[in-house]
């Protein structure tokens, strides 16, 4: 596997505390703290990426 190419949500706005990365992996989608990239991240599947994303979306989620 090569190395997963990591970018800023363009949800993350400008806030320093509010930033996010995800990157495409083979086949799940990787999601990480952009303030801490070395202290791992969460991996789901597509299916469940795009659930979250609606969830965070239509402001579900305490955030």
């Amino acid at each position: 596997m090569t190395s997963p190419v990591w970018r800023k949500s363009s949800r993350s706005g400008t806030e320093q505390n509010a930033c996010v990365e995800v990157a495409h992996l083979e086949t799940r989608v990787g999601v990480r703290d952009s303030k801490n990239p070395e202290g791992g991240h969460l991996a789901m599947g597509q299916a469940a990426f795009g659930d979250l994303l609606a969830q965070v979306k239509a402001g579900d989620l305490d955030l």
